[in-house]
């Protein structure tokens, strides 16, 4: 004798036999009858995926560039993506992580620079906010720094406070090549300007150095009681929707990341978990994909999140015709600032372009953007032990951004 079916054991049964009649009905019906339900939105990596076929005719020429690009060049991977006015025009992938593994798209990678651009535009923010004015000196909130009565925000900002970039410092050069694995603190990488002379007397000339980004990430963490990546968070990153732009305080890639080699140390070698705590300050030190850096370009490059006023700011924070060589400046340190070439305000103007390109530790970027034509282009490229020394990402933009917009060379 079969015993009795408890209750609940019976709510389940009739539970999976609606399922299946369900499931049955669905089958027997047309498939015009079966309403699915709207995909969500994606955001981040999540929607950072190689352009489904078949291709429109830009998105077979840029990927044909790009493949030839990085057989000319010879490079490991090339990461791309491109959009006309926030329109994807081509996603893709070329080459591998490391040997065995396919490059793809919403792999990360270290954006050094990029994090200028975002602090640069909260900065404006803050201003537009009136919780700070771009020429209030910092001796208030950097006490610590030289010369701290006649340094502004703005020279921070724009790179023209004089103060020596310790990247090129060959003390501080010959430590990071013995030890990539150091964790360096600010005050560590400050020690290296500080004890120079300046180039030239502040906010008179131009050069760049990593030492004004990263005091001035500290100066804002003082003034608004926040810290920077938070802030960049709260005033850009958040807003643009970069959710697949991340801090680490760690040399640590969210994964699927994309492996970086290099010779710079003489000998090929991988170097994705190089410390890149030298490169800026705490909480600004970022990695991202191809998606997020078109999305940046486009939302910093338009201005999306700042006023006309502020950004003319961008634009020309007073850097151009600056520059000028002097006994204490050489010409390789106090480069000419020109209408047609120029550091804005956390971005670098090139022609009609503006754009970030950071390149270090096997890692080379870019994202550029294209006012004119609303044009954005991002692209991150890895070294084989045969590719030659520079930012070849910036190369291989420079060619896609021939074929797409011929009459705007883009040339950082």
């Amino acid at each position: 004798m079969t015993p009795p079916t408890p209750p609940r054991r019976r709510a389940r049964a009739r539970a999976r036999a609606a399922a299946l009649g369900a499931a049955l009905l669905a089958l027997a019906l047309p498939s015009a009858s079966v309403a699915a339900p709207a995909p969500a939105p994606r955001h981040g990596s999540e929607a950072c995926a190689r352009t489904p076929g078949p291709l429109s005719g830009d998105a077979r020429r840029v990927l044909d560039v790009a493949r030839k690009a990085r057989k000319d060049l010879r490079l490991n991977a090339v990461l791309l993506r491109v959009t006309v006015d926030g329109r994807e025009v081509v996603t893709g992938a070329l080459g591998e992580s490391m040997t065995g593994v396919p490059a793809e798209p919403d792999m990360r990678f270290r954006a050094g620079s990029v994090a200028f651009a975002h602090i640069g535009t909260a900065l404006l923010r803050l201003v537009e906010q009136r919780r700070v004015r771009l020429d209030d000196t910092v001796e208030r909130w950097l006490p610590e720094v030289p010369r701290a009565r006649e340094i502004t925000l703005r020279m921070l900002a724009n790179n023209t406070s004089g103060l020596h970039d310790y990247v090129t410092d060959p003390a501080f050069g010959a430590e990071l090549s013995t030890h990539p694995f150091k964790a360096w603190t600010p005050d560590e990488l400050l020690a290296f300007p500080f004890s120079h002379d300046f180039w030239y007397d502040p906010g008179t000339n131009w050069s760049y150095s990593h030492a004004n980004y990263l005091l001035l990430s500290r100066a804002l963490e003082r003034i608004t009681g926040t810290r920077i990546d938070h802030l960049v968070r709260e005033l850009v990153t958040g807003p643009l929707g970069l959710d697949a732009t991340r801090n680490s305080f760690t040399p640590e890639i969210p994964a699927p990341a994309l492996h970086a080699f290099t010779s710079d140390r003489g000998f090929y070698e991988e170097s994705t978990f190089w410390n890149p705590s030298w490169t800026t300050g705490p909480g600004a030190v970022i990695t991202s994909t191809v998606c997020d850096m078109a999305r940046s370009a486009r939302g910093i490059g338009s201005g999306e999140l700042i006023g006309p006023r502020s950004y003319r700011v961008l634009l020309d924070p007073g850097t151009v015709g600056l520059g000028t060589p002097t006994k204490t400046c050489p010409a390789s340190i106090c480069l000419k600032q020109t209408p047609e070439r120029h550091f804005g305000l956390g971005v670098i103007v090139s022609g009609g372009w503006l754009l970030q390109n950071p390149s270090f530790s096997g890692y080379a970027a870019l994202q550029a953007y294209l006012p004119s034509k609303r044009l954005a282009i991002a692209v991150s490229a890895t070294k084989t032990a045969t590719t030659a020394d520079g930012n070849m990402a910036q190369v291989v933009a420079g060619r896609i951004a021939a074929a797409l917009a011929p009459e705007d060379p883009l040339v950082p």
